[in-house]
Parts: C-alpha cells; sequence; structure tokens
C-alpha cells in the first residue's frame, strides 16, 4: 500500500514548469529522500501534496485522499516541518504543546514528554526566545507527538549545526517504525543514513526514484587504465549510462550508472582493446548528486 501516490502531477508559475509529470510512489513505512538541486521543484512538490498549492494537471492521493481535499480529519494524521515554520512566538514550549493537544485525536502526554526531554526543550520559554536549532526540534516535537501517520520534512536540517541535525535525525528514526517519512533536503549525508527510497527531481521532472539499495548498487566509479594512446570515441560510441567520462593518454574514468560486473567488463574489453588494468569503486549519495546533476546541465545523461 502507497501513503503518497502521485500521477502526472504539474504545476507552472507564469508559464514556467516547477513540476513536470511527476509521477511517484511512496510506500508505507518509508523513509523517502527528495534530493535535487536549486529550483528543482521538490517544495512545489510538497506543498502540492499537502494542498497548499493546487496543481495545474494530474492527480495525487495522500493517505488514500485527493491531495486536493485534504482538510482537518487529514492533517490530524500528517506531520509538517519545514525550514520556514511558522510558529506562535509568543507561546511557551510547554503551552504550544498544551495549545495543539486538542487537534489531534493521537496526541500522546507521554510522547510529547519524552521528546521535550530528549531535545532538551525548555518548557518555560517562549519559542521566539529559542535558537534556531531549538525552535526546529520544537517544530518536530509538536508534530511527533500525535503519532502521524505521515510526516513531511521540507528541508528540515538547512543551516543547522551538526549536533542539532544529529538530535533531529535521532527523533526522526524513533518514529520510524510508525511512520511514513518524505524528506526534501539538500545535507545528502543525512539523506543517507535516513533514507530507504530516494528520489532525484531536475528541472520539475523526477529522474529516478527507487530503493537507496538499488541507487547505491548501480552506481559505480569506474577507472580503466590502458597501455595504448586513447582518444575520445566520436558521439554515440559510449554506452549511453557512462556518465562523464574523462581521458587522459593511458587513463579513462566515468560513472557507470547502471553497473553490472559482466555487462561493464563486456563493454570496457570491447571498447578498450589494451586495458591493463580496471579499478571499481562504490559511490556516496553525494557524489551520485553531483554526477547527476553536472550530466543532466549538460545533456550528456
Amino acid at each position: 500500500m502507497n501513503t503518497i501516490h502521485c500521477q502526472n502531477l504539474s504545476k507552472s508559475f507564469r508559464g514556467v514548469p516547477a513540476v513536470n509529470g511527476l509521477n511517484l510512489e511512496i510506500p508505507a513505512g518509508a523513509i523517502y529522500g527528495l534530493v535535487g538541486p536549486n529550483g528543482a521543484g521538490k517544495t512545489t512538490a510538497i506543498k502540492t501534496l499537502m494542498n497548499i498549492i493546487q496543481p495545474d494537471s494530474g492527480a495525487a492521493h495522500v493517505l488514500g485522499c485527493d491531495s486536493r481535499l485534504l482538510g482537518p480529519e487529514q492533517f490530524a494524521r500528517i506531520g509538517y516541518v519545514s525550514e520556514n515554520q511558522q510558529l506562535p512566538d509568543w507561546m511557551t514550549v510547554g503551552y504550544l504543546m498544551q495549545y495543539l493537544k486538542p487537534f489531534y485525536p493521537t496526541w500522546d502526554d507521554s510522547r510529547a514528554d519524552e521528546l521535550i526531554r530528549q531535545f532538551e526543550l525548555p518548557p518555560g520559554r517562549q519559542l521566539k526566545h529559542l535558537s534556531r536549532g531549538m525552535w526546529m526540534k520544537a517544530s518536530l516535537a509538536s508534530s511527533l507527538a500525535y503519532r502521524p501517520q505521515l510526516l513531511v520534512l521540507d528541508e528540515p536540517f538547512s543551516g543547522l549545526d551538526p549536533l542539532v541535525r544529529e538530535d533531529l535525525i535521532q527523533g526522526i528514526l524513533d518514529s520510524a517504525d510508525e511512520t511514513t517519512i518524505l524528506c526534501s533536503s539538500h545535507d545528502l549525508a543525512e539523506i543517507e543514513t535516513l533514507a530507504s527510497h530516494i528520489g532525484y527531481m531536475d528541472r520539475g521532472i523526477l529522474r529516478f526514484s527507487e530503493e537507496m539499495s538499488n541507487l547505491t548498487s548501480r552506481f559505480r566509479e569506474v577507472e580503466v587504465t590502458v597501455e595504448a594512446l586513447f582518444t575520445m570515441p566520436p558521439n554515440g560510441q559510449w554506452p549511453v549510462r557512462w556518465l562523464r567520462p574523462e581521458i587522459a593518454p593511458s587513463l579513462v574514468r566515468f560513472v557507470d550508472s547502471g553497473f553490472d560486473p559482466r555487462q561493464t567488463d563486456a563493454d570496457i574489453r570491447e571498447l578498450f582493446t589494451t586495458v591493463s588494468n580496471v579499478t571499481v569503486n562504490p559511490m556516496p549519495l553525494k557524489s551520485i548528486f553531483v554526477t547527476m546533476a553536472r550530466s543532466t546541465s549538460k545533456g550528456n545523461r
């Protein structure tokens, strides 16, 4: 069962597509990381899913409900935390929790108290006197206290110090067993430690969406040492899955975006006639992200 399902979802502003034909499925229980460069359309996609803005075309269902019809009943089961989160800053942390409680039938007082202790939040301090890191902790705590079925996080780690990010990540992971999580972030190292699934958006298009384990297994940095002088082949001779080739007189490097030991070796042997050594290395998410971004911008994906 999918917690989120999108079909050909599109949204434009003044004729410029921000989300272009989005097809997305997020299974129940997943921690889904949505990544992409600035302006890729991630926040617009999330706001459309949350019924903050209306799509121009296509459809999305969240918790089984048409996203355009999301209302109090559904939002009582959804947690939402954004880097630009607006909270009533005159409230204290403790008062905020008590204020929110009547709106959520599944509110858990013991969970709320546990989160305040875990995040070391001062219950009697006004929100306007909290640091940015503590503000984000308060926002997350208030969203987790009612044990939501879906937690949506839009750039939750932006501008935070490493210790605060670690605290937020632990709080998120502690809720992962009971909550589906959608997290948009530029902090790829944090996404890599969190996500079970990953999607990459660029210029409004979802370029890929898959399980993290599958993504990290299919991307490899490959280095081929050749015995004879080698030059770039004519256009079209590189396998399409080889990205960002670099050529030196006796060395060729590239990223294989569809790595398969047998097929990659066969392609190398066919293209390079005098191979003396082949080195294959796994890639962290950050390197995969940079490869995809640069390859897309140069049109040589």
